[in-house]
């Protein structure tokens, strides 16, 4: 259902407020430079410091730019399963072709309760669902058990945006969970084996900055050229790095000033500004890559 480079959209902000006309050029730009779908209001988007209206005000957004020349996952997910399953069927009123839902953050539940908190979500909305494990920011794991109980179980669970940051987990959910689970990484850094596993595309962070060279990298390695995607990868790896050289938005949105001059580069508290030996490693890495 989906496949290729997928940019973690960032939010532009003005003054507190959400930069509507900025948001809508950089979606333009990114279909233009064949982004192959999109994800407003994630982690990268900002979503943690989003209320509820502006959050799908923003989906709406991105769903009406779009205009369905490219699929649209729209972050929804919550720790509250009721609030999450809201989160669902309000995604899903927006516009958005699926949503992006991470496991229970901060409350820590056992798998037996990651499942039951996917099962509620499953059965109360039929909106397409994209598992997103991130256990360096939930501190949940969906074990690989779990993800093939859940995606047996609930036909609209289409796929895992996987950021464990364990390439054997493409191969080991593969054989669990099958061949047409769409299975996406969530680390532009480990995408090159990823993809060799048999990952189908990235949820990208990177690609913000440098969407035609993603893309160009996820159609290579979809065509089995990895060679050229090998090539890709050399010159993208030090900006994959860097962008992740201080707490993320904040270097994505330094990088983005530079590369599309004028795009506000404004974060929203508790998130501040990349420091200066970030920003100095994003100028480095975009000199590299040639963006710049």
């Amino acid at each position: 259902m989906f496949s290729g480079s997928i940019p973690a959209l960032v939010t532009p902000f003005e003054n507190g407020e959400v930069a509507e006309k900025a948001y809508r050029a950089l979606i333009e730009w990114q279909i233009n430079e064949g982004s192959s779908g999109l994800v407003p209001c994630g982690t990268t988007g900002e979503a943690a410091t989003m209320p509820a209206e502006e959050h799908f005000r923003v989906v709406r957004i991105c769903v009406d730019q779009a205009a369905g020349r490219v699929p649209v996952i729209a972050g929804a997910g919550s720790n509250d399963t009721r609030v999450a399953l809201a989160n669902a069927r309000a995604a899903k009123e927006a516009g958005a072709d699926a949503v992006l839902m991470v496991p229970p953050y901060y409350n820590r539940p056992n798998q037996e309760g990651i499942f039951r908190h996917f099962e509620a979500i499953a059965n109360g909305c039929d909106v397409p669902i994209v598992l997103y494990n991130v256990p360096g920011r939930t501190v949940t794991d969906i074990h690989v058990d779990t993800m093939a109980r859940i995606a047996g179980a609930f036909p609209n669970v289409v796929g895992v945006k996987d950021a464990s940051g364990v390439v054997q987990r493409v191969s080991e959910q593969r054989a669990a969970c099958g061949a047409d689970f769409c299975q996406l990484s969530g680390n532009d850094d480990m995408a090159l084996g990823f993809m060799a596993s048999g990952g189908r595309g990235c949820i990208s962070v990177t690609a913000n900055v440098a969407p035609g060279p993603c893309a160009r990298f996820q159609a290579a390695c979809l065509a089995g050229d990895y060679g050229e995607a090998l090539a890709i990868q050399d010159r993208l790896f030090p900006l994959h790095r860097a962008l992740f050289s201080d707490a993320s938005p904040g270097p994505v949105k330094y990088a983005l000033s530079r590369v599309r001059p004028g795009f506000p580069a404004e974060l929203r508290l508790p998130m501040t500004p990349a420091g200066e030996p970030s920003r100095w490693a994003v100028d480095q890495a975009l000199e590299h890559a040639g963006l710049v």
